[in-house]
């Protein structure tokens, strides 16, 4: 148990020095920066939703209008 939390305590602190340090080469604060970060992984995973289903409605819409007929007299 104290394996996982030594390695648990090592990602947060090295981490979180990445934004600080990210925050210390822009001249912000280092809470904007993670935020920024927070908002920007909703953002791209928002995108791929709205692709899937973007594409899923062609395929519905493809299946709709393409449907097979068993005979001559379908129409």
């Amino acid at each position: 148990m104290a394996l996982i939390t030594n390695i648990r305590h090592f990602f947060e602190r090295h981490g979180f020095e990445v934004a600080s340090r990210f925050a210390d080469k822009l001249g912000m604060r280092a809470t904007n920066v993670r935020l920024f970060f927070i908002y920007i992984t909703f953002v791209t995973a928002g995108l791929w939703f709205g692709v899937y289903i973007t594409l899923a409605f062609w395929l519905r819409l493809k299946d709709m209008v393409y449907t097979k007929r068993t005979s001559v007299f379908d129409l």
